[in-house]
């Protein structure tokens, strides 16, 4: 059986997950993962020098993902309410095409999802998503999140108005889910 990890990335493992994920503008991912946004992707040189080091290396709130010892994906964390630190927001991607359907991603969202729950004294753990991406709202619910809030036809790509979808888990909730 396939072996799904998250884990953070090693230095030595910076170059390879710079192909991995940012190499190609037009990798399928980047049409999910906020393209409403038009963020563009890191250059070789900016993510191995400084990104990588400023907001991947040693970052407890963003982890690769992956599959059978091979760099397929990353979650991340990051705090909604800035220095409060009380409203916790996190997200996903898996990379490569070919390792989507092949239940990665709830995989490694329940493994984060109780990791912070381990790092964080938090009730609540939310994801925010959009409705043209039904692949995460799909894995948001199959791994017991709720949806907490729709905000309607915010997110504006290629000519068409989304909803913005929250979902969240409590600690209790999870606990009693997960043990």
């Amino acid at each position: 059986m396939s072996e799904i990890k998250i884990r953070p990335v090693k230095p030595e493992e910076v170059e390879e997950l710079w192909e991995i994920a940012f190499s190609d503008p037009n990798a399928a991912w980047t049409k999910l993962n906020g393209p409403y946004f038009h963020d563009d992707l890191p250059s070789k040189e900016d993510f191995i020098n400084v990104l990588a080091y400023k907001n991947w290396i040693n970052d407890p709130n963003r982890l690769i993902i992956t599959y059978d010892d091979r760099i397929v994906g990353s979650v991340g964390a990051n705090f909604e309410d800035g220095d409060l630190k009380r409203w916790l927001d996190m997200g996903i991607t898996i990379y490569p095409e070919d390792m989507w359907d092949k239940h990665i991603g709830s995989q490694a969202l329940k493994l984060f999802i109780s990791y912070l729950f381990n790092l964080y004294d938090l009730p609540h753990v939310g994801l925010t998503t959009w409705s043209g991406d039904h692949r995460m709202m799909h894995v948001a619910q199959k791994i017991g999140m709720k949806e907490e809030a729709r905000i309607r036809q915010v997110r504006f790509y290629e000519g068409k108005y989304y909803d913005s979808m929250k979902y969240g888990v409590l600690r209790d909730e999870w606990s009693e889910n997960n043990q």
